[in-house]
């Protein structure tokens, strides 16, 4: 009976999302990793053969996902959330070093990225721990106890270090917004990250006298707040010293590929042929795809082997430039209503916990999606951040799948939860 209810409450649109989504990114895969000599799909030898059995085993950890009670997410988030911070901290002892980041464990010929699946874990530790009656994030303390929460696995991987996989944990902070957490955590962020692109292309003494203005003209002409001077000769002192110190931090604390990837970021010279060789083939690539593309499999980019990791970060250019604007708007439009769709399923959970952890996982992938196809058009710094269901390796297929299955799980549960 419970088997029968899952199927029938289940929610086949997102599946159904869910399954064009990988059969797409597959053949992507296939056109961008596609050998000379033909072999057959299922030759693990190859990239597209091992996605192939790495989609096969989802089928049954789907099953596996959607069989067990839905309650044991929630009763054990704790158990899940401490197995995945000692998955981060055993990098450090047994992790390989992979172009300077300690953030894989090696076995045989695959590889497992654990930060993947601690968004999981973290998401159904922090639905419980937010869900929680005694828990109210108008509260300085509970605004501490759930930050935290985020900031222990945040910590770990910035140590690996993996800024990539950082950022989509801060994202997580958006969920806290809409469960009550006050919103100058999030303008706060907005500025710091505004002041420190901005302070590397003006002056700090012109960035300073414009920022000293506009606190001015807020102080003096915002009459529905209550004006301290204090608080704002505070607040500006502060925003001064973060602005000065941005240099000294560029310099001295950012690694060069970090500091290149700004300079492409903000149009410093930059050599085409190093550090923006990447972004530069990349955007070739999407842009000579035209409104149709050239035609699957005949990608003249894709076949020269000249857009670098294409099976991987870079797989959205071989869409722009085989599938064109028009392969790459029904993928991005297949995105965006997979994430209205979680969205409006997470309003409509019964209870608190499915539906914080609904938008995690809504978060989560949009997220990922934003910066990957952001970062081939040169709006966001490159970092690698793979497309969900798109991109090559098991790791991230497979903990997308689990992320979203458990949430459809969840939401296949509701009924019984009134």
């Amino acid at each position: 009976m419970k088997n029968q209810s899952v199927i029938s409450n289940i929610d086949w649109i997102t599946i159904l999302i869910y399954m064009c989504l990988v059969v797409m990114g597959w053949m992507n895969i296939y056109s961008a990793s596609l050998p000379v000599e033909e072999t057959s799909f299922f030759d693990i030898s190859q990239t597209y053969g091992r996605q192939i059995l790495f989609i096969i085993l989802t089928i049954p950890l789907i099953f596996i996902l959607l069989s067990v009670d839905a309650k044991i997410f929630e009763k054990y988030a704790v158990i899940f959330y401490g197995l995945g911070i000692l998955s981060l901290m055993g990098l450090f002892v047994l992790g390989k070093t992979i172009k300077g980041q300690t953030n894989w464990y090696q076995f045989g010929g695959f590889g497992m990225q654990p930060s993947e699946f601690v968004k999981t874990t973290t998401a159904l530790f922090l639905a419980k721990v937010v869900s929680d009656s005694q828990m109210n994030l108008s509260n300085f303390r509970s605004q501490i106890i759930a930050l935290a929460i985020l900031g222990f696995p945040i910590l770990l991987i910035m140590m690996q270090p993996d800024a990539g996989s950082a950022l989509i944990f801060i994202a997580i902070v958006f969920v806290l917004f809409r469960e009550g957490l006050p919103g100058w955590y999030l303008w706060t962020g907005f500025i710091s990250i505004a002041l420190f692109i901005l302070s590397l292309i003006v002056e700090p003494v012109f960035l300073t006298i414009f920022t000293l203005i506009v606190m001015l003209i807020h102080y003096f002409f915002n009459r529905s707040i209550k004006r301290n001077p204090v608080v704002y000769a505070v607040i500006f002192v502060a925003i001064t010293g973060f602005i000065f110190s941005v240099d000294y931090v560029y310099e001295n604390v950012l690694e060069p590929h970090q500091k290149d990837r700004i300079n492409v970021l903000i149009g410093e010279d930059i050599d085409m042929q190093k550090e923006g060789y990447n972004l530069n083939q990349s955007m070739i690539a999407i842009g000579s795809g035209g409104w149709l593309g050239k035609g699957y499999l005949e990608g003249t980019q894709t076949k020269g082997g000249f857009v670098p990791e294409q099976h991987t970060d870079y797989i959205f250019t071989t869409v722009g430039e085989e599938w064109g604007f028009a392969g790459s708007a029904t993928v991005i439009t297949l995105f965006v209503i997979l994430f209205l769709r979680i969205i409006y399923l997470a309003e409509n959970q019964k209870t608190k916990f499915s539906r914080i952890y609904g938008y995690c996982v809504a978060t989560y992938l949009f997220i990922h999606f934003f910066v990957n196809i952001t970062m081939l058009i040169k709006l966001f710094p490159t970092i690698g951040v793979p497309l969900p269901f798109f991109s090559y390796g098991g790791s991230s297929l497979w903990a997308f799948t689990i992320l979203l299955f458990i949430f459809l799980k969840l939401d296949a549960n509701k009924v019984n939860e009134w």
